[in-house]
């Protein structure tokens, strides 16, 4: 008899969170500005919405419109992670350019020099090989 044995290998979760809530602080203090009520509607719409889970087998970021929208990627599609820190390092923006060209931009993440490494290791890790089928 033949059983397609799979390997079960556990998905832990790394972080899962919304976007640094220093951003959103920050930017309801410019939002008493005129210049600065974009700013501040665009970091509540982020802090309400903008959610990133990063597990040790993929990246997922939930945005959008009401958090509809949702982005996975695979950590053997990332060519290269990019990082800016704002708030003074409290929190950055990253970018994962993917093998294909396209870009995934995370705003306002916290703790993304850790994200940063933790992708990176992740990144340089070779897959487990899939397991054939037992006789």
């Amino acid at each position: 008899m033949l059983q397609d044995s799979k390997a079960t290998i556990q998905e832990t979760v790394f972080y899962e969170g919304g976007p640094a809530r220093g951003d959103l602080i920050f930017n309801l203090l410019l939002g008493i500005t005129l210049i600065g009520i974009p700013l501040a509607i665009a970091a509540v719409v982020r802090a309400i919405w903008l959610r990133f889970r990063i597990t040790s087998r993929r990246i997922e970021v939930n945005g959008g419109w009401l958090g509809r929208d949702r982005t996975q990627v695979v950590y053997n599609q990332i060519k290269d992670v990019r990082c800016v820190p704002r708030g003074f390092g409290a929190w950055g923006d990253m970018v994962l350019v993917l093998k294909d060209g396209a870009k995934l931009e995370m705003r306002s993440v916290p703790r993304f020099r850790e994200l940063e490494t933790y992708i990176n290791e992740r990144r340089a890790a070779k897959p487990a090989a899939p397991k054939g089928i037992a006789a």
